[in-house]
């Protein structure tokens, strides 16, 4: 069996759903599995019906009506005869997740964030599986939550490996076209998890490792993998080979086209991974799999926006030692900030971290009490991967500096903008 994934940019509209029927019929769909995402921008603005939900309920409903609004657009136009059964569908789904946030009592964020963002990728999932049955490819729509079992981690669930194997051996038939979600799972109560930001190619991959799957592919609006984000970056070459040491190394420093846990299960198994363009769906895009390590071999640009840069040294200026940095990183877990780079020296600690779950002022809160602090936000971080000077200066330049790393002709930069 091959795995798809479809991400939120290819399935954004109508026509984008439309393309991915025509890219299914273009390359084939028999024993196919289909990982789609939400539609466009819609785990955004789901996130901000959660942050309505607990600081301001009035503007709650206001923000769910404009999600549904932007699916009936792509409805009416996939399916102009409003009696087809894919409407009550969808109004069920919507209804389903208003019924929620009703009568929910718990006061975590986290475990409300999980149930909430999961419409997204059950509406789009349920549109598209809709729509090419219009059209005459046969499918069955699979509710994920079914098959990946996880822990209660809510918004970063661990999966249960060998419940899922299971579930796939028992309910996901081989020979024939199967639709389903990215990013959710469900915990042993069956409420719904997700699998951390951007898990939906992680899905794909956790599928494949279960089915033993002959390759991967990941379909983007970009021919394949990048030596840069062309959203940052103008000038950009496409990656025909990357292994998948190389690719994790990318992933690890934040490479936003492959999500950082997809490739270990697939490099257990060798199972490929392809990369490619949904609006040419013929083109070769990029392979990461066991062989050279960068085709063609050129310096790689990565960038974090919105970071923030902590600088602690002690009050006393005594040095900063292993039990100071025990205490810091004890600390960064509690509050799960997730550490990008550190340095130190004899007196002073300096960490870059992205404050996913905004707990960055209680953090500060607890370190200003035993140290002196300095904090920078919305910095960048940039990562330039087979460095060359052309390269830093390319990044550097009209850049102030804030903290700069290298190891192994990686350079990792901090600056202002």
């Amino acid at each position: 069996m091959q795995v798809f994934k479809f991400g939120g940019a290819s399935v954004k509209d109508a026509e984008g759903v439309r393309n991915v029927a025509k890219a299914l019929q273009k390359v084939g769909y028999k024993e196919t599995l289909v990982v789609v995402s939400a539609m466009g921008k819609t785990t955004n603005k789901l996130e901000l019906v959660v942050k309505a939900y607990f600081e301001e309920k009035s503007k709650q409903l206001e923000r769910i009506q404009d999600i549904i609004t932007c699916h009936e657009k792509i409805l009416v136009d996939l399916f102009p005869n409003k009696q087809h059964s894919v409407y009550k569908t969808v109004t069920d789904l919507f209804d389903e997740l208003i019924g929620f946030l009703n009568w929910n009592k718990s006061p975590d964020y986290s475990f409300v964030y999980d149930q909430v963002v999961g419409y997204g990728e059950l509406v789009s999932t349920t549109i598209i599986a809709a729509y090419l049955k219009e059209i005459n490819i046969d499918n069955n729509w699979l509710d994920i939550r079914l098959i990946i079992k996880t822990d209660n981690s809510y918004r970063d669930a661990k999966v249960n490996w060998e419940q899922t194997k299971q579930n796939v051996a028992n309910h996901i038939n081989k020979s024939s076209l199967q639709i389903t979600q990215g990013f959710l799972g469900s915990d042993a109560n069956n409420f719904t998890t997700t699998l951390g930001r951007e898990g939906s190619d992680y899905t794909g991959a956790i599928l494949a490792y279960c089915l033993n799957a002959t390759s991967v592919t990941i379909w983007k609006d970009v021919p394949g993998v990048l030596n840069a984000d062309p959203r940052f970056f103008k000038e950009t070459q496409l990656l025909h080979q990357i292994s998948y040491e190389e690719a994790i190394e990318l992933a690890f420093y934040g490479a936003s086209v492959i999500h950082p846990k997809t490739l270990q299960p697939l490099q257990r198994k060798e199972i490929p991974l392809y990369v490619k363009s949904f609006l040419s769906p013929l083109d070769k895009g990029t392979c990461v799999s066991k062989g050279k390590r960068l085709e063609p071999f050129v310096p790689c640009f990565i960038v974090k926006k919105n970071q923030i840069l902590i600088s602690l040294s002690s009050l006393d200026f005594s040095f900063i030692v292993e039990e100071n940095i025990s205490e810091i990183f004890a600390l960064l877990h509690q509050y799960k900030l997730k550490v990008d780079v550190i340095q130190n020296s004899a007196i002073s600690f300096s960490v870059c971290v992205n404050d996913t779950y905004r707990n960055i002022e209680n953090l500060l809160q607890e370190l200003r009490s035993k140290f002196k602090v300095t904090c920078s936000q919305n910095v960048s971080l940039y990562t330039i991967r087979h460095n060359t000077r052309e390269a830093f200066e390319k990044i550097s330049s009209g850049k102030e500096i804030l903290l700069k790393q290298e190891k192994d002709n990686t350079v990792q930069l901090i600056t202002n903008n």
